[in-house]
């Protein structure tokens, strides 16, 4: 196993404790709501912003950590970025009303806390920048609504597309796939476009991108950029472990950016250092190894301390400047102008019946290790295991690993939604539950995915080397060692077959499972039973 040292770098960032409440006289203006995932000096909610009219207001709630699970990671994370964002509006001179976790009279919820600064601030409108959680949305509405207080909903601008502008994209089609709206996007924008052909003359270099690290393994790899807790961080970590102490995972590694000047310093981490060989080995694991190529950027994106245009910009700037190769950059751009932007119009225009889908009935429980990693399954404990560690398992992991084996065991979506929101720390609903229930389940019956992203245990054993180690044997779906990813894949296609046999995606699957007899399939069946009762449920 190769080894990964950890770069620290020195924090650009305030060092004072968090910022509380600083006066402004009521009646205000405006009063301009600042959510946990728009940290943006940038954003729409303060354009306009006058400092003698109006007040930003923010407010850490315990209901943001407890409507889900959430990890200590992913709650440290959200808190610590709002608290130096905070410190960075006092110092920019914007009033502001900021609610701490321990502050007296917390109601702890987001109605709760708004209510209570209507009531004395008496604002004229409240100002939002469109939230990335449908729940949340509904939940300030509401309280604006019960306040006879006018709400400005305004467009979110990190995003390249607007939601209207995917509604209209996805008006009178049948399906909804990515390619389709990733070329409109690349077209519109002129990212990787040279004239009107794209960039090497082709759209998608996907097929480029599938190579594993082989026997040797991935050898030395660039070092994350990780960031030493400054004071600020270091007093959310205390508070974390106080008051969410029996929530999952660990903070004694917590190294994620926390500011923008942080986030900055990771994306031209990531540029230099690791998008040249990103995209050959995106798809690749390797057992110990938590980071390998992948940017580690979607947390600070998702909190918006980056703006989706400036990291695409970035990448864009390696490949014409002949730094990285055409397929790596391509393929990380297409996860964001391509797949970002798409999971969030399917979001916005499906929800909220798209929380409901079960397409596949789906109805175990989530076993009860998923929050724990303690299983003998080497793959599933290696991802769980970094997952709880550091709140974070790059793509491959999350839908190939974690996601698979919910797909087979046939786990409620809303159980493995419910867990995917609470352990990353990039995690925000908008682009959670899509991937989640159209990618990993195929709850959605297809709406994201053409078909089911069904695999037997040699997937993993083809991309990486947990298999090695593993008391398990990809290649047996039944006997004491057959490994359960392969049984229960030959299970998923026996209870499955009647509804999948009209996805043409699916006929090479299901012409193999046509080759297996009537004893075999009957083996299968009482080995997936036999190890579905072994789990034990959360």
């Amino acid at each position: 196993m190769s080894t990964t040292p950890t770069t620290t770098a020195t924090p650009a960032a305030p060092t004072t404790p968090a910022v509380r409440t600083s006066g402004h006289p009521a009646p205000v203006r405006h009063l301009v709501l600042v959510l946990g995932d728009q940290l943006d000096h940038q954003s729409s909610a303060l354009r306009g912003f006058d400092p003698a009219q109006d007040l930003v207001w923010m407010a850490e709630v315990a209901q943001e950590s407890e409507h889900v699970w959430s990890s200590k990671q992913r709650t440290a994370m959200f808190l610590s970025a709002m608290r130096h964002f905070a410190a960075e509006l006092r110092d920019q001179g914007r009033p502001l009303h900021y609610i701490a976790m321990e502050d007296a009279g917390n109601t702890h919820t987001l109605a709760g806390e708004l209510s209570r600064a209507i009531a004395q601030y008496l604002p004229q409108t409240l100002v939002l920048c469109a939230p990335g959680d449908w729940r949340v949305l509904q939940t300030l509405r509401a309280a604006a609504r019960q306040a006879g207080v006018p709400l400005d909903l305004r467009d979110d601008l990190h995003f390249f597309s607007t939601v209207r502008d995917f509604a209209a994209h996805a008006q009178g089609r049948k399906q909804l796939r990515l390619e389709f709206w990733y070329r409109k996007m690349r077209q519109k924008t002129g990212v990787l476009m040279d004239g009107k052909q794209p960039a090497g003359g082709q759209w998608n270099f996907d097929a480029d991108n599938r190579a594993s690290f082989g026997a040797k393994g991935p050898g030395a790899l660039p070092a994350p950029s990780r960031f030493a807790p400054d004071a600020i961080t270091r007093e959310v970590i205390t508070l974390v472990n106080t008051r969410f102490g029996k929530h999952p995972g660990s903070l004694s590694e917590f190294g994620w950016p926390v500011t923008r000047a942080q986030a900055l310093l990771a994306l031209d981490a990531f540029v230099r250092e690791r998008l040249p060989l990103f995209g050959k080995y995106q798809d690749a694991l390797w057992e110990g190894d938590v980071w390998l190529y992948h940017s580690h950027l979607a947390c600070a994106m998702n909190l918006k301390l980056l703006g989706a245009r400036e990291v695409v910009a970035a990448a864009e700037t390696a490949y014409r400047t002949g730094a990285a190769p055409l397929g790596a950059v391509e393929g990380f751009i297409r996860q964001i102008l391509g797949w970002r932007e798409y999971v969030r119009g399917i979001y916005w225009t499906q929800m909220p019946a798209y929380l409901e889908h079960n397409t596949l009935a789906a109805g175990a429980e989530l076993p009860a290790w998923y929050w724990t990693g303690e299983t003998d399954m080497a793959c599933l404990r290696d991802a769980i295991g970094q997952t709880l560690r550091h709140g974070y398992a790059h793509h491959i992991q999350r839908l190939m690993v974690t996601g698979l084996y919910a797909l087979l065991f046939g786990v409620r979506p809303h159980a493995v939604h419910a867990w995917y929101l609470a352990v990353y720390v990039d995690a925000v609903e908008w682009v959670e539950l899509p991937n989640t229930l159209g990618m990993a389940l195929f709850a959605d019956g297809g709406v994201m995915a053409s078909k089911p992203y069904a695999a037997s245990g040699k997937y993993i054993q083809r991309m990486g080397n947990h298999c090695k180690g593993c008391r398990y044997d990809p290649a047996l779906s039944v006997g004491e060692t057959a490994c359960p990813f392969t049984t229960l894949y030959w299970d998923f296609l026996l209870q499955h077959e009647a509804t999948l046999s009209s996805n043409p995606r699916m006929a090479m699957q299901l012409k193999n499972l046509q080759r297996l007899g009537p004893v075999q399939r009957a083996a299968i069946a009482d080995q997936a039973r036999q190890h579905r009762e072994a789990q034990p449920a959360t």
